[in-house]
């Protein structure tokens, strides 16, 4: 009887957590070792049809957020000099030309979009940008760590070290799948899963990641930890004092 208990209770997490299940049966073909998935989908794209994004560079060109602040000034016609906000839908209100959407753009392609906004009202505009405030580089860890919350990216952080930055592992935590979510362009994020158990018990970190601005970092709870919330009290003693 006891037996059929405990299998009904690991029956009853399957039926809890579903979504575990589903990432555990995924074909390796369909995921390896990294994918990327839409952010309005929980599961892993298939690589079969059509084109998933380019995964992006290391310590590529800074890129315009929500409620940064760009300073325009203009050295041949001053009476254009303002200060714009981009606005939560990503769009800059200009004084004198139509709004343009900026969010997501580099430096120099938000001088070009601003040559071609002025261009309809000045001959050969002249602009010079400057970025007077913006978003602060950061990184998130969650799940099973001491301390998860949202960091400040200061420097180039590995994996590893942003774990540790977290509080380190706690013991319910999966080390061999720790997953790597950062965001591409279109609307996809791209999924890394990595064995940081195996890089750490081999002393080994030539696989180990580094974090890019806005990445989010996962560690799970290992099978152990969801099985033993489940388990009743009454039924420990079974492995105190189990039956010969």
């Amino acid at each position: 009887m006891v037996m059929k208990s405990l299998a009904r209770v690991i029956m009853g997490i399957w039926l809890i957590a579903p979504g575990t299940a589903r990432a555990q049966t995924q074909k390796p073909d369909a995921v390896g070792s990294s994918g990327a998935v839409p952010e309005s989908s929980g599961s892993v794209a298939a690589t079969g049809g059509g084109h998933l994004p380019m995964l992006q560079r290391r310590n590529q060109r800074y890129q315009l957020h929500s409620a940064d602040v760009l300073e325009l000034s203009f050295p041949f016609t001053p009476e254009f000099n303002q200060t714009v906000t981009v606005q939560p839908d990503g769009y800059i209100t200009l004084r004198g030309a139509e709004d343009i959407r900026v969010e997501g753009q580099t430096m120099p392609e938000v001088s070009n979009s601003l040559r071609i906004a002025y261009s309809r009202v000045l001959h050969d505009p002249v602009i010079n940008i400057g970025l007077k405030d913006f978003e602060k580089p950061y990184f998130i860890v969650g799940g099973e760590v001491g301390h998860p919350g949202k960091f400040d990216l200061r420097d180039d952080t590995s994996v590893a070290q942003a774990v540790a930055i977290a509080g380190g592992f706690k013991d319910s935590a999966k080390h061999s799948q720790v997953l790597l979510f950062h965001r591409v362009p279109k609307g996809w994020m791209q999924v890394k899963r990595l064995n940081l158990k195996k890089m750490l018990n081999e002393a080994n970190l030539e696989e180990d990641a580094y974090l890019q601005p806005g990445d989010f970092l996962y560690v799970p709870k290992n099978t152990f930890s969801k099985i033993q919330r489940f388990i009743p009290s009454s039924s420990m003693g079974m492995y105190a004092s189990p039956i010969h």
